[in-house]
């Protein structure tokens, strides 16, 4: 019988789990895509610090990420609980927020030292933006998953399984 390399991830895909972790991903692209468009044309074009358009870019970027996420990926209904919901997401990114701001910055110091393009100098501080969100992308999704966005299907399930352990 031939192997077929997709087929167990087609088969998590399938699973609630797993087109949970899929609308998240694909959440991530836009938002992903939404941010980095952003910073790269107030930093490379609009000559702004990087400081100043990444903090542009993630406000931007957020606001798609929070209903996206809440709606498509998480199913959530209704309007969002401001405690268990809203100040989570938001606390979240602006954690992410900070972090990439930091990276930004250092990035932008060190763009200069060694390119004199602004192209490329946008690049560079797009990449360390990239590089800052990719390092809490997975923790999100678990902190997502099991506490901001949490069903009540997904809680009795989890005590389900703890019952059964």
């Amino acid at each position: 019988m031939p192997v077929r390399p997709f087929s167990s991830l087609v088969e998590r895909v399938r699973t609630p789990g797993g087109r949970k972790a899929l609308r998240y991903s694909l959440v991530s692209v836009v938002s992903v895509a939404v941010s980095q468009t952003s910073l790269f044309l107030f930093f490379a074009v609009g000559h702004w610090t990087a400081k100043s358009a990444n903090i542009a870019a993630c406000s931007i970027g957020g606001i798609p990420s929070y209903y996206l996420n809440r709606r498509w990926a998480w199913g959530k209904k209704g309007r969002s609980h401001f405690w268990k919901e809203i100040v989570p997401f938001w606390t979240l990114a602006f954690i992410g927020l900070a972090l990439s701001t930091l990276a930004v910055d250092v990035a932008e110091s060190w763009a200069h030292e060694i390119a004199d393009s602004r192209l490329l100098q946008g690049m560079i501080v797009n990449a360390a933006s990239f590089g800052a969100f990719g390092v809490l992308w997975v923790a999100k999704f678990f902190l997502f998953n099991k506490v901001i966005f949490v069903q009540d299907d997904d809680l009795r399930e989890l005590l389900a399984e703890e019952v059964v352990a």
